[in-house]
């Protein structure tokens, strides 16, 4: 933890893995003594910064005979860990996240294993974590479509054209940012209140409150830039204008399937049925 401050080292994740569906909480591969050492074998569908990475936080079953859920978590750096490139990534968005696949071959010490159960690493910090700070970007980029979309309909009033269509629009993205933003604060004041005492566990409402801060903002993200687009018109849509907003909506488009919604809620649905939401609707 001191180096990778001291260093800022850049971390990869490699959690994904060929034939688990997606499901980062299920492992394939194992954990396999060596001698003094351990070693490791995985085929892992994407892993982001991959190749550029000084670092890698990477999961597997504890052991060959465990079950797929009994994971850990690894800390490797680059001297550790041999990648072979098994795909490229070429998206419609979020190209810049380099998220080629790899077959990753590690030869580590013991130590690197992380004594948390990765169970209770994605229930404290990894997902909640995850979600705040992608909510935050897609908001962030929902906003930048708005403020063009502002942009567009002043310049286009200081022109002399009349009163602009689509200040309608510009009302109800502003509106939905806002609501976006107060649940985005309000989450994060949940998730600092939750552990405001570190020896207690996270409750399981908490589980839910932030799949469904991920899924309503990855949705609402979407709705904000179709107004924007509706509102800059063929000047949003074509490229290398002030008003641009193909890269909003491509980038914004991976939000829902990034961890697929439909399987995040499936799951938010059964934990609902034994824990209330905070929000004490019920």
């Amino acid at each position: 933890m001191r180096r990778l401050c001291a260093r800022q080292l850049l971390l990869g994740s490699a959690t994904s893995e060929a034939g688990t569906g997606g499901n980062i909480h299920a492992s394939i591969c194992a954990v396999e003594p060596d001698g003094a050492q351990i070693r490791l074998n995985k085929d892992a569908t994407t892993i982001s910064y991959g190749a550029l990475s000084d670092a890698l936080l990477i999961t597997a079953r504890r052991r060959p005979d465990a079950a797929p859920s009994d994971q850990v978590m690894l800390v490797a750096l680059r001297a550790d860990c041999q990648l072979e490139r098994t795909s490229a990534w070429d998206a419609l968005g979020m190209r810049g996240t380099c998220s080629d696949g790899f077959h990753l071959y590690l030869t580590a010490d013991p130590e690197q294993i992380l004594p948390t159960p990765f169970a209770e690493i994605a229930s404290r910090t990894m997902l909640p974590v995850s979600h705040l700070l992608w909510s935050s970007v897609w908001l962030g980029i929902a906003a930048d479509a708005v403020a063009r979309a502002r942009a567009f309909l002043r310049q286009h009033g200081r022109a002399g054209n009349g009163p602009p269509a689509g200040m309608h629009r510009l009302a109800r993205a502003t509106s939905l940012l806002q609501l976006m933003q107060a649940r985005l604060s309000g989450a994060l004041k949940e998730y600092e209140a939750a552990f405001a005492d570190e020896a207690c566990s996270p409750p399981l409402r908490l589980g839910a409150d932030m799949n469904t801060l991920k899924t309503s903002v990855s949705e609402l993200c979407l709705e904000v830039v179709q107004h924007a687009l509706m509102i800059c018109g063929i000047n949003g849509y074509r490229n290398g204008t002030p008003f641009s907003l193909g890269r909003h909506i491509r980038d914004l488009l991976s939000a829902p399937i990034m961890i697929n919604n439909d399987r995040i809620l499936e799951g938010t649905g059964s934990l609902l049925l034994m824990h209330k939401p905070t929000s004490g609707v019920f």
